[in-house]
């Protein structure tokens, strides 16, 4: 079984902010929910009762074969990866999908522009740097798997 590939960091600060807007919700003991930035999509993330395999049907997950952000939101929210809630409150309401689509998929960019933003409203991007490294750190080494058969099919 394979083993999920490192996510860019980018997707720890998505993540980051579906966690602080409450836009993931548990829907059973091993599943859950993820609206999208811009409201418009619900990604659907399942894992394995023991937690070793994880996925979901967004489109990072699916063809980059990274976890994309809606499993790192899961994660974050069932404490598998610890963080600081008062640090993802500097991310709340970020429209990601509108900023992505401004930067042409260029994420590093729209992270760019969100962390600028946040040291003009004299927030503390070192914090949320410094958060998103150690989130990023923590993935890697969860190890976890991804499952022989499709998001679709899994219970």
């Amino acid at each position: 079984m394979a083993t999920w590939k490192q996510p860019p960091i980018t997707k720890v600060y998505e993540a980051l902010s579906a966690v602080a807007d409450g836009r993931v919700k548990l829907t059973g003991e091993t599943s859950a929910q993820v609206v999208s930035s811009g409201g418009d999509k619900t990604y659907t993330v399942k894992w394995s009762p023991d937690g070793g395999e994880i996925t979901s049907d967004d489109n990072a997950t699916r063809w980059q074969g990274y976890l994309g952000y809606p499993i790192i939101a899961v994660l974050l929210l069932i404490s598998r990866v610890p963080y600081d809630p008062a640090v993802a409150k500097w991310l709340a309401g970020v429209p990601w999908h509108d900023l992505n689509k401004r930067y042409k998929r260029n994420y590093d960019a729209a992270v760019d522009h969100v962390l600028e933003g946040l040291r003009l409203s004299s927030g503390d991007v070192g914090a949320v740097r410094a958060e998103a490294v150690r989130i990023h750190r923590a993935l890697a080494r969860l190890g976890l798997k991804r499952p022989s058969r499709s998001v679709s099919s899994r219970p």
